[in-house]
């Protein structure tokens, strides 16, 4: 086109749209047509034929388990100071008096929790549950109240990933998910949900699981109904790579040009 049209950059000419159309009536697979490439004509499938399922998918999401350590180092307790719970304790939206007050509470109780955190032992911790038992005994002999999001602030700072560790489990018992380590995967409509998983993903991560809260709307089925189609996929026509020798002469005619035009620009003589 002579001028872009959005998106649009190129025209279908009338003989060529008559011919879509005629491609579609045929409805035939296979259907093949001479097509230029490179200024030569070469017979070309232009049409096939598949159910509408081939291009349906379910979009699940899997889970793999949260495993953590945990260590009161200094390292790690130096990072509590960055946890915006534990920033929250000695900042006030008050004025005036009740919001020196507030701020006042609020440093006395940061500094609790730091002396907490530093009582703590040096042990490192594989198991969430265990480390828990510490804190919550530590706690309790500080007389020390820890409200859900600074007790989950010290947690955070005083952990870090790893693969050998347990499982961290909820309340119920249920393995925790790991952000991280969430991924998704497009099951084909022609195939269960749990067919695809048992063969494509549980031989390679064992310990992971399907989220079966996350369901299509429309029939609330697992899974995330979507569909595509890939031009590229379904008319994919090979091409053979050019010879290793025109490529390795290409390549030489580029690096005498660059020493060329380098010679040039310093004005010293190539040979």
């Amino acid at each position: 086109m002579r001028r872009s049209l959005g998106d649009k950059r190129r025209e279908i000419p009338v003989e060529r749209a008559q011919d879509i159309l005629k491609i579609l009536r045929d409805f035939k697979d296979g259907d093949t047509r001479l097509v230029k490439k490179d200024g030569a004509e070469e017979e070309t499938v232009v049409s096939r034929i598949y159910p509408t399922t081939q291009f349906g998918f379910r979009k699940i999401t899997v889970e793999r388990p949260l495993r953590l350590n945990f260590q009161a180092g200094p390292e790690r307790i130096t990072r509590l100071e960055d946890e915006k719970s534990f920033q929250a304790l000695a900042q006030s939206k008050k004025k005036g008096p009740a919001a020196e007050r507030e701020l006042a509470e609020g440093w006395a109780a940061q500094k609790a929790v730091r002396q907490l955190v530093r009582s703590l032992p040096s042990t490192f911790f594989k198991d969430r549950e265990a480390f828990e038992g510490v804190l919550d005994g530590a706690a309790k002999s500080a007389g020390l109240k820890l409200s859900a999001p600074v007790r989950k602030a010290i947690l955070t700072a005083l952990s870090e990933r790893d693969e050998t560790a347990a499982i961290c489990r909820d309340g119920k018992g249920n393995p925790e998910p790991d952000p991280e380590l969430r991924d998704t995967e497009s099951v084909p409509l022609a195939e269960t949900v749990e067919q695809f998983f048992d063969r494509e993903v549980r031989p390679h991560v064992p310990d992971a699981w399907i989220d079966m809260s996350r369901r299509d709307p429309k029939d609330g089925e697992v899974g995330v109904v979507g569909y595509e189609i890939n031009f590229n996929r379904y008319f994919y026509h090979y091409a053979p790579p050019r010879p290793l020798e025109e490529i390795e002469a290409d390549i030489r005619g580029i690096e005498a040009d660059i020493v060329r035009i380098l010679g040039e620009i310093t004005g010293s003589a190539v040979a």
